[in-house]
């Protein structure tokens, strides 16, 4: 099978909201009037991003739902996403899953396929999300980071942490009874973006990011761009790792440290962490209706700079919670 004949059996598709798609030099994508176009990138390496076994439809699922959760931290709504992919060989058995999974997820989210590469190399998947955002009488509504002040609270989406879990027992650095890792693992190669609770968001929310290095690195970011601090009260967090709540959990699986670096520190989660007024609290919980997805208020801002750490009894808690780096 050649270059052009793998894209055309696995990656080319009708492509009705661009205006040119797959074929051509360039794709052409034509924004509706009143909106912004916005574009984000992310790549997935083997063995540094996923498994070399790991299932080739769950990998193409991640790899467009990290992209998406880009989108969704911006409150944009998908429009279409090039792929850049690098093979080892053309292999029918890998390809066809991988596009099935991949493909399945861009229809659940209108996000067509537009373009992109192939060529021959080690395993690298390199997706460009392309998506817009309402612009409302000269005013973006896009999320960002710098929006957060002083007085607002601080939400998580979902849960988190059981990604983590999930790596660390596939790395052989502890054991969970089957059942939890089964639930854990899907959290690891099946993330959800939350595309409608972003754009839920809009006019709600006063900055958001999407928590793929570590609830407290990324929060971080937030606090950088926006100049400002916040307190995180750390035994509501505990209670955002689902797979404590499975049946087959039992006491001292994992330490308490250790589901506390899972949940504050973990990565991989593909949620949104959020801040919002203190007066916004109902609409903060209807654009979670709305959007089908929980949300946990777990801290609020501060104006001085810096990240506090509360446990249960109001005390400061330390530890070394740092989040992915991937050249630390």
């Amino acid at each position: 099978m050649g270059e052009f004949d793998l894209i055309a059996r696995y990656f080319t598709r009708p492509t009705p909201r661009a205006a040119l798609g797959v074929g051509d030099d360039c794709a052409l994508l034509q924004p509706k009037p009143g909106t912004q176009l916005a574009i984000s990138s992310d790549m997935l390496v083997e063995d540094r991003h996923f498994f070399s076994d790991a299932d080739p439809f769950a990998l193409g699922h991640k790899a467009l739902a990290v992209n998406l959760s880009d989108l969704a931290a911006c409150a944009a709504t998908p429009l279409a996403f090039t792929l850049a992919l690098a093979l080892p060989r053309a292999d029918d058995a890998w390809l066809a899953p991988f596009s099935r999974g991949l493909l399945a997820l861009a229809d659940a989210h209108g996000c067509e396929l537009i373009g992109g590469d192939t060529t021959q190399g080690p395993l690298n998947i390199c997706i460009t999300v392309f998506g817009e955002v309402p612009v409302i009488r000269g005013k973006s509504q896009a999320l960002l980071r710098a929006g957060a002040r002083a007085g607002d609270e601080v939400y998580v989406s979902g849960t988190l942490g059981d990604a983590r879990l999930a790596l660390d027992a596939l790395r052989g650095r502890l054991k969970l009874p089957a059942g939890v890792l089964a639930q854990a693992r899907q959290r690891l190669e099946r993330p959800e973006p939350r595309v409608a609770l972003g754009q839920a968001l809009r006019g709600v929310a006063s900055a958001a990011i999407d928590v793929s290095d570590g609830l407290l690195g990324d929060l971080r970011h937030i606090l950088q761009a926006s100049g400002v601090g916040a307190t995180i009260d750390t035994s509501i967090a505990m209670n955002l790792l689902a797979a404590s709540a499975h049946p087959d959990w039992a006491e001292g699986i994992i330490s308490l440290e250790n589901q506390l670096t899972c949940v504050l520190a973990g990565g991989d989660d593909y949620e949104l962490a959020f801040t919002a007024p203190a007066a916004a609290r109902a609409a903060v919980q209807a654009a979670a209706r709305q959007a089908g997805t929980p949300v946990t208020r777990i801290g609020h801002i501060t104006a001085a700079p810096g990240l506090q750490l509360m446990d249960q009894q109001g005390n400061a808690l330390t530890g070394n919670f740092s989040s992915f780096d991937h050249f630390a």
